[in-house]
């Protein structure tokens, strides 16, 4: 049992930086969130491309791949869903949740969410959560801008959707990646109203 009373939901999509999301689940299942996870078909080329690591396509195993990438065995409480599950729970909005986050967030599935389409679990989740105007936030993780990404990324905004682009600050003198990484986290958590990352926050000049 977890202390929260709704799931939150963790899209994976198949933009470069893994490492955001492994540092979401981190610390979510470390504060003891109970976490629905769906990687796209995308992010599994993703993991091979960046860590030469296969993820495994069932639920089970892919729960202990993640777990273990995150360093947390036992905590929290994670349920792993196939990218081309479109019956699964989150895929309705009857599914109560506490919102979701999209991390990392390719322009491949700005573009899709921006129109409607969903052609995938992950997709359909996040559809669901605009329609039912519940909290959705993305991490495009891209660079530069086209002027199609901002479009379809400010036609998300005024759907309320809250767009947190994978960009660190320097202000808590950052010494590892894992620093930089964290910040970007915790500021799109911020966004779900959800503190569990021991970032140090502006206070001013003194």
């Amino acid at each position: 049992m977890t202390n929260h009373s709704k799931p939150l939901i963790i899209g994976v999509s198949g933009a470069s930086g893994l490492i955001y999301a492994v540092r979401t689940l981190k610390y979510l299942l470390e504060a003891d969130y109970e976490v629905e996870l769906v990687a796209s078909k995308s992010s599994y080329m993703v993991w091979q491309a960046e860590q030469d690591i296969r993820m495994p396509p069932e639920p089970n195993q892919q729960e202990q791949f993640w777990r273990e990438q995150a360093g947390v065995p036992q905590a929290g409480n994670l349920r792993c869903h196939p990218w081309s599950n479109v019956g699964a729970n989150i895929a309705s909005g009857s599914f109560r949740t506490l919102g979701m986050i999209v991390i990392p967030c390719s322009m491949s599935t700005v573009a899709k969410l921006a129109v409607g389409l969903s052609s995938d679990l992950l997709e359909r989740a996040a559809d669901v959560h605009i329609k039912e105007g519940r909290k959705l936030v993305v991490v495009p993780r891209e660079t530069p801008f086209s002027l199609i990404h901002l479009r379809n990324l400010t036609t998300l905004a005024e759907t309320g959707v809250r767009i947190v682009p994978a960009i660190p600050a320097w202000y808590h003198n950052p010494q590892s990646i894992e620093d930089l990484v964290d910040f970007v986290v915790a500021r799109a958590l911020d966004q779900l109203d959800i503190d569990c990352i021991p970032i140090q926050r502006w206070e001013g000049n003194k």
